[in-house]
């Protein structure tokens, strides 16, 4: 395949990398995103937003080229009937394989992303699924603020353990599965090279400790980052399969991409192998306190902490979404 390749949330935790890699190959690339004045020189980009369908048709009026999608989907449960028309209207206009960005919790079949992969894949074109599991990268916009205010992390998860991946070696898949002269035509599982519990992770760590949430409080934490409801509820889903051991079982299987980059490299601020948006290290001694403090918010009779993310920063936490 000699076309060029579209990167949708191409700033995005996975894409950012992932167009570094494709520059670095001298792979022509198209970033589409809602915010092209964000995108770095000498990339190219085009705007595209996945709530105005009116937008779908611009990167193929900027390239007419384009032969191959990485796809990060928007933050919404019902996903499906978004993207849907804008694979077929890219299948229409000569795009051959899509890279969907998935999750270890969304298997084929099951709920948001597993809807797009069993859509993919019962469409005749070349496909790629990635199913990593919880991104290194969040801990940074997930716990910074509870960490220097609370001294603490929150979390459902007691003690199960998972094996946490980087974004970039998550990106180095998609780079391959992109790529690759033949399409694999399946799905990667990504894990990290470690296996961590959130006790285990901040052990030693100055004085934090890991809140365990309820299922109530865990669900008033994540609507403290601005998700929808739905998606809060999505994002407890995933989190109680980890005490079950479905991240660890991910970490075991036989077949699956191993990645390199360990959590405690994050937590010691050691760099990353490529650029990335996310420059957020957890330098626990020294860190200036420049952010909102933690809110207390009554919820049910009970004091609920919560983050104080505004909705225009909220981060996306488990999904790299090109969300609302």
């Amino acid at each position: 395949m000699t076309g060029t390749i579209l990167l949708i949330g191409g700033t995005g935790k996975t894409g950012l990398p992932l167009a570094h890699l494709l520059d670095k190959a001298n792979y022509p690339f198209l970033v589409a995103t809602r915010e092209p004045a964000k995108v770095p020189a000498p990339f190219k980009s085009v705007s595209f937003d996945w709530l105005d369908a009116s937008t779908f048709m611009n990167p193929f009026k900027v390239n007419p080229g384009i032969d191959r999608v990485y796809l990060i989907s928007p933050a919404v449960h019902d996903v499906l009937p978004i993207v849907k028309p804008f694979v077929e209207l890219a299948i229409q206009e000569g795009v051959k394989r899509f890279v969907l960005l998935s999750s270890t919790p969304t298997p084929k079949r099951g709920p948001y992303l597993g809807k797009i992969h069993e859509y993919l894949e019962g469409r005749d074109i070349d496909y790629a699924v990635l199913r990593p599991t919880w991104f290194i990268e969040n801990f940074g916009p997930l716990f910074l603020r509870n960490i220097l205010v609370d001294n603490a992390v929150f979390s459902t998860t007691k003690d199960g353990r998972d094996p946490f991946v980087s974004v970039d070696d998550i990106a180095k898949v998609a780079f391959k599965a992109l790529t690759y002269e033949k399409s694999r035509n399946t799905e990667h599982t990504i894990v990290g090279p470690e296996l961590y519990t959130y006790d285990e992770v901040f052990f030693s760590r100055r004085n934090i400790t890991h809140k365990r949430l309820t299922q109530e409080d865990g669900k008033a934490f994540w609507l403290g980052f601005g998700l929808p409801e739905d998606y809060a509820l999505a994002m407890i889903g995933m989190e109680d399969l980890i005490p079950v051991r479905d991240e660890e079982a991910h970490f075991h299987a036989k077949v699956k991409e191993v990645g390199n980059r360990r959590l405690k490299d994050l937590l010691q601020g050691q760099p990353r192998p490529v650029d990335s948006e996310v420059k957020c290290t957890l330098e626990m001694n020294n860190h200036p306190i420049d952010e909102e403090p933690s809110r207390h918010r009554k919820d049910h009779g009970k004091d609920t902490i919560t983050p104080s993310a505004r909705p225009e920063t909220r981060p996306y936490i488990r999904f790299d979404a090109e969300g609302p």
